[in-house]
């Protein structure tokens, strides 16, 4: 991990799997609520594989001081958050999800939240980096804080961006001698199998239905149930438990590339469009149909394998690169 080839080749396989979850996730979400197994399989992915993509992007955001950052962070982030709210409002007016045809750039569509917040993590890097780990037990303090604000929720996506800020600081304060002390840690990978075992257990037998709203961070204390005192602890304990899975997976991410690494680097364009699969699948098949494939654990892999094999292609990255790079 010492070279700089060899360090992005481990990013680009964490990413890999990341991107994989992400899809994953969102295939068996329809599906959860009538398989114990797969419930907590998708528990278990959102505890912690977004705050993980989080945390790498915080990682390669160590130039926000470079000339030029802010107005490189609008093209690659903002201007394709505009465009792809416009292409879903289109969207979800065409196969009947939404009545009219309105285009609201203050509620973020599905999963573009993630560029909205990502946008905001990098501009609050302007008064949190320079706090350094001080800034950071702060950025844990308002995430914990906000819940008890009523009104926050998706608009402008301000609870997540708010609530999962910590990981982005987090992963622009650490350097690669820490990524390389987790790799090189005694019996790091045992350790790394043995959290993600533990947690799954855990979670199998003692995580509650009505609690998967907090994995996703985007709502209050009080639209999640009755607020109390003590959900600002239950959220620091989610902080605790998250960091710790993140460090379980990253001890189990390859340093070395294989023929697949390479998509990797295109996981933006399997996060933007993969959700147009899933849509359409869930607007034409039955939920007795999609009931039926939810114990076929083997096929909803192998279906969540294909989507980022084939949109993280070379063609696909080809043609729609103006797109989603306004590059052409």
């Amino acid at each position: 991990m010492a070279s700089t080839t060899k360090r992005n080749l481990y990013f680009d396989n964490a990413k890999l799997i990341l991107i994989f979850l992400v899809v994953f996730g969102h295939v068996i979400s329809p599906l959860k609520r009538n398989d114990d197994f797969l419930f907590t399989v998708y528990t278990v992915i959102y505890l912690f594989h977004m705050p993980a993509f989080i945390l790498i992007s915080g990682y390669f955001a160590k130039g926000y001081r470079k000339k030029g950052y802010l107005m490189k962070s609008v093209k690659k982030i903002l201007l394709p958050y505009v465009i792809f709210q416009v292409i879903y409002s289109i969207f979800y007016f065409f196969n009947g999800e939404e009545q009219t045809l309105t285009f609201d750039f203050l509620q973020p569509h599905w999963s573009l939240w993630f560029l909205l917040s990502l946008f905001c993590w990098n501009i609050f890097l302007y008064l949190f980096a320079r706090l350094k780990w001080a800034g950071f037990l702060l950025a844990v303090g308002i995430g914990i804080a906000v819940g008890y604000i009523d009104q926050i929720g998706s608009f402008l996506s301000l609870s997540r961006t708010f609530v999962f800020f910590p990981y982005f600081l987090f992963g622009f304060l650490i350097d690669a001698k820490h990524i390389q002390w987790i790799k090189n840690f005694k019996f790091s990978s045992v350790i790394g199998i043995g959290l993600l075992c533990a947690t799954f257990i855990v979670f199998s037998y003692s995580f509650p239905s009505e609690a998967v709203p907090w994995l996703l961070g985007s709502s209050s204390y009080a639209d999640m149930g009755n607020v109390n005192l003590i959900d600002g602890v239950f959220r620091g304990i989610q902080y605790v438990s998250t960091f710790i899975v993140i460090f379980g997976f990253l001890t189990l991410v390859p340093s070395g590339g294989s023929k697949f690494t390479v998509i990797g680097e295109r996981t933006l364009y399997i996060y933007l469009l993969h959700g147009f699969i899933i849509k359409i699948i869930e607007t034409f098949v039955s939920d007795e149909s999609l009931a039926a494939f939810a114990q076929n654990y083997l096929l909803l892999i192998l279906f969540s394998i294909s989507i980022c094999l084939i949109l993280g292609s070379y063609l696909i990255k080809k043609y729609t690169k103006p797109l989603i790079e306004l590059r052409l």
